[in-house]
């Protein structure tokens, strides 16, 4: 299965985001939104504390060093400016089956950028890791983020009960999975919509 390295092959733009390696020094902006009640209203993790999301950049810095590297944990970008984080990654390589996520910040909401940085995610997960199946997991009431799905062309294939722990909490989530035989091309002016937040602890 393919390993190539995301920073050899420069960052990922679309019309408007451009996806990019994380460092240390976006900090800031990160945590901005991730300890933000708003932003994390439908996540298993957060807010953050300035700890929290020292730890998870740490971590993003590591993951994008590494020989082979195991997932790709991206900062989205608008202008150059950071607004969110975005991830996919590898959940089992003899399947080539993987797994997106994705959060921005409130000022993110509501102009198609989700819609857009889920596409570029898509692409990198079947173009550049060489997936064949990606998966996605919301809450049930993250309507924004259903949307950001099926206009990607992912399908809903089931609710999973009980499928999260959140404060000492079984939580369900809707599945969802697109195929690289069947997957829909990104959308050049991606539709208004309302994401809410990112995927799941993982991610932070």
């Amino acid at each position: 299965m393919p390993t190539n390295n995301f920073p050899r092959r420069g960052p990922r733009s679309g019309p408007r985001v451009t996806l990019r390696d994380l460092m240390s020094t976006d900090f800031d902006a990160v945590h901005s939104f991730a300890s933000d009640p708003a932003v994390v209203q439908w996540s298993t993790w957060g807010p953050n504390t300035p700890e929290e999301t020292r730890s998870f950049l740490d971590g993003a810095v590591a993951e994008a060093a590494a020989p082979e590297r195991p997932g790709f944990t991206l900062a989205v970008t608008v202008d150059g400016e950071v607004v969110g984080t975005a991830a996919v990654w590898t959940t089992s390589p003899a399947d080539r089956n993987g797994e997106l996520g994705y959060t921005l910040a409130k000022d993110a909401w509501g102009q198609g950028i989700g819609t857009e940085t889920a596409g570029l995610l898509l692409d990198h997960a079947f173009d550049t890791v060489g997936l064949e199946r990606v998966e996605a997991t919301c809450h049930p009431d993250n309507t924004g983020s259903v949307r950001v799905l099926e206009k990607n062309g992912f399908r809903f294939e089931g609710r999973l009960r009980g499928h999260k722990s959140v404060n000492g909490q079984r939580r369900d989530s809707l599945l969802f999975a697109a195929l690289r035989i069947d997957r829909m091309p990104l959308r050049s002016e991606p539709e208004p919509d309302r994401l809410a937040a990112g995927p799941s602890a993982s991610q932070q």
